[in-house]
């Protein structure tokens, strides 16, 4: 798994194909983004899934979630993942209230292997999320998140 990515794009796409064409530059101009930085994405979004769904993150991993549309390999370039339908239509249905609980259990998950995340960070975070994922419900569209 990739560690902490400098920046973190999350965005709506109606296909893998329309994603990927972002790819190489980023979301920006193409596809409204919501902007992030210095965390590991990719675990965070196996986190999220497991704490909105109370599956294991061994259970999340062996589900191929999240998956991976785009991987630089070697190249070190930008990685391109879609979340799960599953996170995001839990992301599009929670209250704020959940929401909170939520990145409360992920702010101590992130604790117990020794990360800092602020807790005001982290609900916006995932309200931020949550109100983009809201926004496209009903749509065939995708949450996806581009790393670089």
């Amino acid at each position: 798994m990739p560690s902490v990515s400098i920046i973190i794009k999350f965005f709506m796409a109606p296909s893998h194909e329309a994603a990927a064409v972002v790819v190489d530059g980023g979301p920006d101009g193409t596809f409204e983004s919501l902007s992030y930085g210095n965390f590991n994405a990719e675990v965070a979004l196996i986190e999220w899934e497991g704490i909105f769904t109370g599956r294991s993150f061994d259970e999340v991993i062996a589900a191929d979630e999240p998956e991976v549309v785009a991987d630089p390999g070697d190249s070190g370039g930008p990685m391109l993942l879609v979340a799960s339908k599953v996170l995001q239509d839990a992301l599009a249905a929670a209250g704020r209230s959940r929401l909170v609980e939520v990145s409360q259990l992920w702010v101590q998950e992130r604790a117990a292997d020794g990360e800092v995340f602020d807790q005001e960070i982290a609900i916006q975070l995932l309200s931020d999320l949550a109100r983009l994922a809201h926004a496209f419900r009903g749509r065939d569209h995708r949450l996806y998140c581009w790393m670089a």
